[in-house]
């Protein structure tokens, strides 16, 4: 009799540590699917939406990594574009002006050469982890140019990958457009006099990683160092590990432990306004609506021996 009840107990615990172990899978998988609910969710889309919507003829991709990464395999029916095609590239790093978003005139030529107009929905992807978060900046230039309909792909390229879903190695044909940018939304921008006129009453975020804010110059930089009064946010710390963004309570506390409310006026800075730009994304998509790219960002500073720097 002792020896039935053992191994009714024994029955017992595999059932309860199976039915466990499957609600733990279960708890997973519904997190791993979950859209994130965000202040506005108007600035990304998920995966599985864009999956499902991929062939529709008012959905435009752009895939903003290397040309050779693209060429490796992409999102099938993306186009291929770098945000410098659409910067001012004359001059070199540090020159005033160098990288920053070309004159609507010009800017339209480049936009509409790639397919772009005002009746798409664009959404633009990078490799999140390992990029710089072109994404961003294409998307932020966009609604500059009053593109309101366009979107980062949550995740990116790694998370499409984790997904499962199709990779292409086609060039699709671009179908050019004659869109005109009429003007810029300049609340989205700060350029270089601004932010020295407004030190010490405006929130500036430095997105660069640790060793760039301390001071080290990796990648030309004319001076090392970092603005004054800057906060050093490291782009990369916004991402899950899969890739996606981190949800609205964590990207709050991050920012709220920096010491930045919702009612900043915030300014955001790397060393070319790429990885910047997208951190002015997740500061909108969050709720800090005062929130502004400097796209000329450190190069142009640290150009200017003029301009006082902390270390």
């Amino acid at each position: 009799m002792k020896k039935v009840y053992l191994v009714i107990v024994a029955i017992l615990t595999v059932i309860l540590a199976v039915g466990c172990t499957s609600n733990n899978v279960s708890d997973n998988n519904t997190e791993a699917n979950t859209t994130e609910k965000y202040t506005n969710n108007d600035y990304i889309v998920e995966a599985d939406w864009l999956n499902d919507n991929l062939n529709k003829e008012d959905i435009l991709v752009l895939d903003t990594r290397s040309e050779e990464e693209y060429k490796k395999g992409h999102i099938p029916g993306a186009v291929n574009v770098s945000w410098t095609q659409f910067a001012d590239m004359s001059g070199k790093p540090g020159d005033k002006g160098w990288g920053v978003v070309l004159k609507p005139e010009k800017l339209s030529e480049k936009l509409s050469e790639v397919g772009i107009d005002d009746k798409k929905t664009i959404v633009a992807y990078s490799d999140n982890k390992n990029g710089w978060g072109e994404d961003g900046r294409i998307v932020w230039m966009l609604r500059m140019a009053n593109l309101e309909n366009t979107k980062m792909l949550n995740g990116g390229w790694q998370y499409w990958n984790v997904k499962g879903y199709d990779v292409s190695k086609e060039e699709p044909t671009i179908n050019k457009t004659d869109f005109k940018v009429e003007s810029f939304d300049k609340s989205l921008n700060a350029d270089t006099d601004w932010i020295n006129d407004n030190l010490g009453k405006i929130k500036i975020v430095d997105s660069r990683d640790s060793s760039e804010y301390d001071g080290a110059v990796k990648y030309g930089e004319k001076r090392g160092g970092h603005l004054p009064g800057s906060i050093n946010i490291v782009y990369t710390d916004l991402f899950k590990e899969d890739g996606r963004i981190k949800s609205q309570e964590n990207l709050e506390k991050i920012f709220e432990s920096a010491g930045i409310d919702k009612d900043d006026t915030v300014v955001s800075y790397c060393t070319g306004g790429i990885r910047s730009a997208y951190i002015t994304m997740v500061f909108k998509m969050t709720g800090y609506e005062n929130s502004m790219n400097y796209d000329a960002s450190f190069y142009e500073w640290a150009g200017d021996e003029s301009l006082p720097l902390e270390k």
